[in-house]
């Protein structure tokens, strides 16, 4: 794909079978090709040339792709499933391929450990982080989730980050969840056999 030459298109809004709810764009082979044939690719993506976001190119089968469209976005653009769209596609080339919160920006400024954690990790990840903090309207959610993260990173071995572990949810509540569930099926045993 040329770096500034822009692919336009016209497609219409599909709902994936296997995801309820979900609605995407459907990208021809024709232009997956024109793309590179790559689908791991990050995307401007501008939808009647109205609104524009950063996406990523999913495999759909037959050398065709998709893009993902959520609901907000439907809406803002005013179009529902089955609506013809024009769509145009620049490669995006922005560190993440998504804006990275102030605040996540700062605490990486701030923290030498969590930064050189946060670029061992692959992009996919690095995103996720990126939109779990973003995700929220307060200023403060966002401070302690970005916290929360990157703390809960830095404790994890390196390669071995999931994103259950990063939110601080990994094995060590699964153990404690069985240790109680044992625990009260042993009360309970013990209180029907002194019934």
């Amino acid at each position: 794909m040329p770096k500034d030459s822009p692919i336009q298109f016209n497609t219409k809004i599909s709902k994936l079978e296997h995801l309820v709810g979900m609605h995407y764009l459907e990208i021809p082979q024709k232009i997956v090709k024109k793309l590179g044939r790559k689908f791991a690719i990050r995307l401007l993506c501008t939808v009647n040339n109205s609104l524009t976001f950063q996406c990523g190119l999913v495999a759909l089968g037959d050398g065709n792709g998709y893009i993902s469209v959520i609901a907000k976005r439907m809406k803002q653009l005013g179009i529902k499933f089955g609506s013809k769209v024009s769509v145009e596609l620049k490669k995006d080339d922005s560190k993440y391929g998504m804006p990275i919160p102030e605040e996540l920006a700062e605490l990486l400024a701030q923290d030498k450990e969590g930064v050189k954690r946060f670029k061992l990790l692959p992009p996919g990840k690095q995103r996720y982080i990126i939109y779990y903090v973003s995700m929220v309207k307060s200023t403060q959610l966002r401070i302690d989730r970005a916290i929360l993260l990157i703390e809960n990173l830095k404790q994890l071995p390196i390669g071995k980050e999931s994103f259950r572990e990063m939110l601080g949810l990994g094995k060590r509540w699964l153990v404690i969840g069985l240790y109680v569930i044992s625990r009260l099926f042993i009360q309970n045993l013990q209180f029907v056999n002194f019934v």
